[in-house]
């Protein structure tokens, strides 16, 4: 699982983390039922600290999108609620809106702003995009 943490973004660590993971599901760049890393191994990885990756596990096993499973780890839930990716989709539309109105205030043109969005795009794995009318659970 390929996960890059931004250490000097404003956006939390944890939340960078569980951004990622929950991207990851709703892509289908991790599989219902796939085993993620172990705590450890994903600190390790990220040069974090575990109890930041317990807490992001925890919280996305609290949404539904992990399972924890005692002495076998954590998995990829095997029935994502829709409603969840929903969520999931609408905090990423907010945090985009965000970066607009920055763009905004910089005086870019929405032109400008698309060519920054693909320019971030390069060289970003993507894994099997869901289309929009798609069900990710199936």
């Amino acid at each position: 699982m390929f996960l890059r943490i931004e250490k000097g973004s404003a956006v939390p660590i944890s939340r960078q983390i569980a951004n990622q993971i929950a991207t990851l599901c709703a892509s289908g760049g991790v599989r219902p039922g796939e085993r993620l890393p172990s705590v450890r191994e994903l600190a390790r990885e990220l040069a974090v600290n575990q109890n930041t990756v317990l807490r992001v596990y925890e919280r996305l096993c609290g949404e539904g999108l992990l399972e924890m499973r005692h002495g076998q780890g954590t998995f990829v839930a095997a029935r994502t609620k829709r409603g969840q990716l929903a969520i999931h989709r609408e905090r990423l539309v907010d945090e985009l809106r965000q970066i607009a109105r920055q763009a905004v205030g910089l005086g870019l043109s929405a032109d400008e702003l698309h060519e920054l969005v693909a320019e971030a795009l390069e060289g970003v794995e993507v894994a099997h995009p869901v289309a929009a009318n798609e069900d990710p659970a199936s």
